[in-house]
């Protein structure tokens, strides 16, 4: 049975979890089979008594794991994946479980070789880029918080989830309400998947850039991978939403495509203390994990929201191509850095920006250029208080609060590279959401600038069989192609895309 609405003080422990629901269940100790948390949540409203708050299942018969259920193939077939992010990883898995032999084509390195890629770039301003913060195997969640709570509702989230901490994850994200990965634990977790598909007879191609489709009677035939034409039965497009080449090839070939609605701005930092004394106030600020938040803003006109909240994390240099600064954000299992942040993004919709399918491409590329060259052209960040930037100025130190991007930043005026209906709409957009989180909108807020990727600026159409109207056999997939926003939504999409070749080729629809 199901047990919701336990509540206990901070500082009980989980056993008294279990007291509660057997309590509650009528159940006898020695009957208890089956007992597991199905969901835990902090309950901060009253900042006097906040408690956390348990949903769990417990039961006098063994429990039942419901699983999703493959059929086999009879053949192996070569379904091309491009791209080794989220999406990516779960269509490999999942197409190698049913015995269809997927080929992974990543334009990046390994987990192991792509931090390499990264800390060159921070050591020695050195970018690679195929292999950065947005491209090799893991996808740019690699290097983020690994945060895997969604606006998206599926049955395949729980499988998601449960995927994860068999490969390596921390348990508790299969039933706390805001899960996360961490940075620290994700290439472990990201590198065992991978054994796993290759293990099951996939195979994954690093270092591999694919650079064209092949066509012929509306199918897809082959891929162009690093100079060379390799045989594929079916294509799945996995790419981020930072493969503006591939973007530009797909237009070339014409593929169905149309330019969709992003957001673009800056990260924001404040001290984790004062986040947490925001959320919990002073009585439970120190002893209480670091505090998150999620708010959103409509007074500017247009939606400002915060987007990818590291609690006790940084912000990282995020640049695939040269000449560009980008930043995003990340954190650590145990989120316990001296700042918290997160990006605060301002809508952009299609009106904005230049005609043409990859308009928005073009205006995300302008801001990050620009970025570059305003503070020296070797990677540093252009930083400012929120008060200078409300201000159109450049004179406040950092003092409480240090900005923690580290390749290295500058000061310089924010407003001066972000389009002006982007700047006076998160000045507006900060400030109300201050009204609800204080420290939001203090003076000593940090700003670095540009955050331009956090969704695709186009979408890749595909129709109700998830196939290409360009071409039957091609499945676009995922963040990049515009049908996902996040790890697990990505992960989402590429197990329900694995399911759609499964069934084509077994004639049995996967179920559970």
């Amino acid at each position: 049975m199901k047990i919701d609405n336990i509540k206990l003080p901070v500082g009980k422990s989980e056993e008294e979890v279990f007291a509660a629901a057997l309590k509650r269940s009528g159940l006898k100790k020695h009957s208890v089979k089956s007992y597991r948390v199905l969901k835990k949540s902090l309950d901060a409203r009253d900042k006097s008594d906040i408690k956390f708050v348990y949903s769990v299942e417990i039961s006098d018969s063994p429990a039942e794991d419901i699983k999703l259920v493959l059929p086999v193939a009879d053949k192996p077939k070569k379904i091309g994946i491009i791209g080794f992010g989220p999406c990516g990883i779960f269509c490999a898995l999942y197409l190698a479980r049913a015995g269809l032999k997927p080929i992974v084509f990543e334009r990046g390195k390994s987990v192991e070789e792509r931090q390499k890629s990264v800390n060159k770039l921070i050591n020695e301003r050195v970018l690679d880029e195929n292999s950065n913060v947005q491209f090799g195997e893991g996808g740019a969640g690699t290097f983020s918080d690994g945060k895997l709570n969604t606006g998206v509702s599926s049955p395949y989230i729980k499988t998601v989830l449960k995927d994860f901490v068999s490969f390596g994850a921390p348990a508790d994200i299969e039933y706390l309400a805001k899960p996360h990965i961490g940075s620290d634990n994700l290439p472990r977790v990201v590198s065992a998947m991978r054994r796993e598909i290759v293990r099951l007879g996939g195979e994954i191609r690093f270092n591999s850039k694919v650079e064209d489709v092949v066509l012929s009677g509306g199918r897809a035939v082959a891929l162009r991978v690093n100079g060379e034409n390799v045989e594929v039965d079916d294509v799945v497009i996995a790419i981020g939403h930072s493969a503006r080449d591939t973007f530009y090839k797909l237009r070339e070939k014409n593929f169905a495509m149309e330019r969709k609605a992003f957001a673009m701005g800056v990260r924001i930092e404040h001290l984790r203390h004062d986040v947490n004394v925001c959320q919990y106030g002073e009585k439970f600020a120190r002893v209480l994990p670091s505090a998150d938040y999620s708010l959103s803003s409509k007074k500017a006109g247009r939606g400002v929201f915060t987007f990818c909240m590291c609690p006790g994390g940084f912000v990282v240099p995020s640049a695939s191509e040269d000449g560009g600064v980008v930043t995003n954000g990340m954190s650590n299992y145990l989120r316990d850095g001296e700042n918290s942040n997160s990006a605060v993004l301002c809508e952009v919709y299609p009106d904005d920006f230049k005609e043409g399918i990859l308009g928005g491409v073009e205006l995300q590329r302008d801001l990050e250029r620009l970025a570059f060259s305003s503070v020296g052209s070797n990677y540093n960040a252009p930083v400012q208080t929120f008060k200078d930037f409300c201000n159109a100025e450049v004179v406040s130190p950092f003092n409480r609060v240090k900005p923690t991007y580290s390749v290295g930043y500058e000061s310089f005026d924010l407003n001066k590279i972000l389009p002006k209906f982007i700047s006076d709409s998160l000045k507006i957009g900060i400030y109300d959401m201050g009204k609800r989180l204080k420290c939001f909108s203090s003076a000593d807020g940090v700003l670095t600038g540009v955050e331009t990727r956090s969704s695709s600026p186009v979408r890749i159409l595909r129709g109700e069989d998830g196939t290409s109207p360009t071409a039957s056999n091609v499945y676009p997939a995922g963040e990049g192609c515009g049908y996902a926003g996040g790890i697990m939504s990505a992960s989402v999409d590429g197990i329900k895309t694995a399911c759609r070749i499964i069934q084509k080729y077994t004639g049995v629809a996967p179920r559970y």
